[in-house]
């Protein structure tokens, strides 16, 4: 079941919270040297969490990365169905905040997106802008996953402080990793933290841009169709 908009609407104004996915699969199972799945979602323009995402991860050391569904969501099956299900993870305390930092160790995943929204503060109706790579080039963003208690898995993306043009919009941002971070930050066998921030880095500040779009990608139960990203 899909977080009802009521509730959507404040989750949104913490960070990374609505993206946009629509590359085909195939050009990003080359990027990181995963298999082309069966069956793939179609072109998704406005990602909501509470929703179904699909994910890239690594189940060992010498196999190759897979394509994967899983929740928006993160709650560990140890948590028992009662605690949070935070969509964001701050990469300032991953490592060490004892809901996630198991996960940073061992359960890192991609998430492929095209884009995602923000929303200008102080503004009526709220503004979204939708925030790229100026090549418009796809996206991975850092994420980490975990079994929930129904044995699906589920997932939070990493944030970090805006950079670039994307400050101008929101105080936070996706951390998009850059295309040499992408099989060290799946690899299973890296786990130690120094290790990790050694060896994985984001995308330039100046690779990102954005501009403002329709209203009607607020409300996710409505607001679906490629037009979300024109710029207005």
């Amino acid at each position: 079941m899909a977080v009802p908009p009521s509730r959507l609407s404040a989750i949104f104004q913490i960070m990374c919270g609505r993206f946009a996915f629509f590359s085909p699969i195939p050009k990003l199972a080359n990027k990181v040297g995963a298999t082309v799945p069966e069956h793939a979602s179609g072109p998704r323009y406005n990602v909501a969490p509470g929703t179904w995402i699909t994910a890239v991860r690594q189940e060992e050391d010498d196999s190759a990365p897979l394509f994967d569904t899983m929740w928006w969501g993160y709650r560990p099956r140890w948590a028992k169905g009662s605690g949070n299900q935070p969509i964001n993870a701050r990469v300032e305390t991953v490592a060490t905040n004892g809901y996630f930092k198991g996960a940073f160790a061992r359960h890192r995943c991609l998430i492929p997106a095209d884009g995602w929204y923000e929303w200008v503060k102080n503004t009526s109706p709220k503004q979204p802008h939708f925030i790229c790579r100026a090549d418009r080039e796809p996206l991975f963003f850092a994420g980490i996953f975990a079994e929930r208690d129904d044995g699906s898995l589920g997932c939070a993306v990493l944030t970090e402080p805006a950079r670039g043009s994307a400050a101008d919009v929101h105080d936070r941002m996706p951390l998009i990793l850059d295309d040499d971070s992408l099989t060290h930050w799946l690899a299973p066998d890296i786990t130690d933290r120094e290790t990790i921030r050694r060896l994985v880095g984001h995308i330039d500040a100046d690779l990102i841009k954005h501009w403002a779009v329709s209203t009607a990608v607020n409300n996710p139960s409505e607001g679906q169709g490629e037009e979300l990203i024109n710029p207005v």
